[in-house]
């Protein structure tokens, strides 16, 4: 799949400068996801790898809202009529739309208006910098419909995020975390007036698509993959990681610019 010329069918994509931007497209019922667009989701961040002229990824909502999660319709409703194995056949394909987002090198920034909920909720989870407008209430709210809040990766990721006692909070009660909430507790990283926070969101995703691409997936895989390392292999992790990115171009471009005392113009090799 050639990932700049891509089409999807259940969501917007397109691509200026070096910015990939999603839109979840249904405004009319808050951009639910559905079985064809976790698919076809997942498919396109695993297809980014490949992707040299997309630096970063911006994901959002038409009309004002994020994502209300899984369609009750589409999605929810079908599943109360599925046997086990269908049942483990779908929660394997939700969980890999989330390692396809941890695995895409690029950055991923979310620009979270209104409503984020359930699956939503995960998507901004997963998403690498989390905006969001004043407005915006994310739920986990998986408990609210009779299931685990441990969905899509919520119970590991989660409280790394926010910490173990406020992803509990939110997890068991499905209770909407306001925006306030979550910029005190580091899920957002910036709000901003709903009106601009597309185009602040663009912006730095632009700004982190100008910067030296490979330093920054290296920076992306260390984060994950240090979860599971003692400091020691972590530290030998980075030692590795931090040579490799030392024999880049961008590293030498970046050593000439500041004896020259000007600002590095990174390519991306």
């Amino acid at each position: 799949m050639r990932v700049i010329d891509y089409v999807p069918e259940n969501f917007l994509w397109r691509v200026e400068g070096r910015v990939g931007i999603i839109t979840l497209n249904r405004p009319e019922r808050k951009n639910p996801l559905t079985f064809e667009s976790y698919a076809e989701l997942k498919d396109l961040f695993r297809g980014l790898a490949a992707e040299e002229r997309v630096k970063a990824v911006v994901i959002s909502g038409a009309g004002g809202n994020f994502c209300s999660g899984g369609d009750v319709h589409d999605i929810i409703g079908p599943l109360t009529r599925m046997d086990p194995q269908a049942c483990l056949r779908f929660t394997r394909l939700t969980g890999a739309l989330v390692l396809s987002m941890r695995e895409c090198p690029q950055p991923i920034v979310a620009a979270i208006a209104g409503t984020c909920a359930g699956a939503g909720a995960i998507l901004a989870m997963s998403s690498d910098f989390r905006f969001a407008s004043p407005e915006a209430r994310t739920a986990f709210l998986f408990v609210r419909v009779g299931l685990a809040g441990c969905d899509m990766g919520a119970c590991a990721i989660l409280p790394r995020i926010i910490g173990q006692g406020r992803a509990a909070e939110l997890l068991f009660t499905g209770r909407s975390m306001t925006s306030e909430e979550g910029l005190a507790w580091g899920f957002f990283n910036r709000l901003a007036a709903q009106p601009n926070l597309l185009a602040e969101s663009i912006d730095f995703a632009a700004t982190l698509a100008n910067g030296p691409t490979l330093a920054h997936a290296m920076t992306k895989r260390m984060l994950h993959q240090e979860w599971n390392l003692s400091i020691e292999a972590a530290i030998e992790a980075e030692a590795q990681a931090q040579a490799v990115c030392m024999q880049t171009e961008d590293f030498r471009r970046a050593y000439r610019a500041f004896a020259a005392k000007s600002k590095p113009a990174f390519e991306g090799n």
